[in-house]
């Protein structure tokens, strides 16, 4: 083993052991490796990754997705607290709008969390989406896979709750979870039946002072939708609940909901196939992801690419004739896909 070789491996496992040791600044360290745009740092991060992988798969992992202002950051927040009394530890991933001057995070999670903060049992993690799909950042199923290493017993993925982040989300999750305002969608608009279709639970926020009557009509207005749904899983049907976070009234009956989601799931096999369909959709979106970053660097591709962008707009060429030729060049002068 070379000098640089050996000095990566200690690296690695310095990282490793620190992370199952549930070490917070190495968990936060490691998921910083794997969101960096640098070829050492995502390296470095990807071998993390590599050893930690047995470790994972424990935590109960739960997305929640919202319109922005329905009170995610206050249920969230609420929900770990009483999970951390309960004994567990709990990591949130917090998706938020990439800045478009840094490209940072902006809404910062920990400051709307503080209190969940600061609790030793938790760990808040904000990342830039850096304008994926959705919203959902980048490598936000890597960190899942890490904070499950580090011990957290329950994973809650917060996204922006905007264009398709709702399907990306639940495609990475066990129990997805889409929170609504009191009157949200007078006759069920504003609320998309795709989102509708994804949900393992619909949860009315702000169910409390005088908009409590407009809570339990929202959420019988969303159960009356929901029965004429066919469910996800032939083994739940979906739930609306409603929810004061300030108060904490109904936070508990959510997570009930998910405790008994998850059994009716392991109980018939469902929970491990819908990890595994997981597993095989994440694999696949890397490849074509890898094989699209390929194509676009590819030298005779980019030196080609002008000229045939240009001969498409001009109606000299059509995108599919154009498309050939650039997959031609891509590889190697073989005939590409008609």
């Amino acid at each position: 083993m070379t000098p640089e070789g050996a000095d990566a491996y200690r690296a690695c496992r310095t990282y490793c052991d620190a992370i199952r040791a549930g070490d917070r600044k190495a968990v936060a360290r490691a998921i910083t490796l794997l969101e960096s745009t640098r070829a050492d740092h995502t390296e470095l991060g990807q071998r993390v990754l590599e050893q930690l992988v047995p470790y994972t798969g424990a935590g109960i992992r739960v997305g929640i997705t919202g319109p922005p202002g329905v009170g995610k950051s206050t249920f969230i927040e609420s929900l770990g607290l009483q999970l951390i009394e309960q004994g567990c530890r709990v990591a949130v991933l917090a998706v938020d709008p990439s800045s478009p001057v840094t490209g940072g995070s902006i809404l910062g999670d920990k400051t709307r969390m503080e209190r969940l903060a600061q609790r030793e049992e938790a760990f808040i993690r904000p990342s830039p989406s850096s304008g994926s799909l959705g919203g959902v950042a980048h490598r936000t199923r890597e960190s899942m896979l890490v904070v499950e290493a580090a011990g957290y017993d329950v994973v809650l993925v917060e996204t922006v709750g905007i264009g398709q982040s709702e399907v990306t989300v639940a495609s990475m999750v066990d129990f997805f979870c889409v929170l609504l305002q009191p009157g949200a969608g007078d006759g069920l608009q504003g609320i998309k039946k795709g989102v509708l279709e994804l949900a393992d639970a619909l949860v009315v926020t702000k169910a409390d002072g005088d908009q409590r009557t407009l809570a339990e009509r929202t959420r019988i207005d969303h159960e009356q939708a929901l029965s004429l749904l066919r469910p996800v899983s032939p083994h739940w049907r979906p739930r609306v609940l409603t929810v004061s976070a300030l108060n904490g009234e109904g936070v508990a009956d959510v997570w009930r909901t998910v405790q008994e989601h998850r059994q009716a799931l392991e109980a018939a096999g469902e929970l491990d196939e819908r990890r595994r369909r997981q597993a095989r959709a994440w694999l696949h979106a890397l490849v074509e992801e890898g094989l699209g970053r390929a194509f676009r660097s590819h030298p005779e591709v980019a030196r080609r690419m002008e000229a045939v962008e240009s001969d498409v707009l001009t109606r000299k060429s059509t995108p599919a004739a154009a498309a050939r030729e650039l997959l031609r060049a891509f590889l190697g002068g073989s005939q590409g896909p008609a």
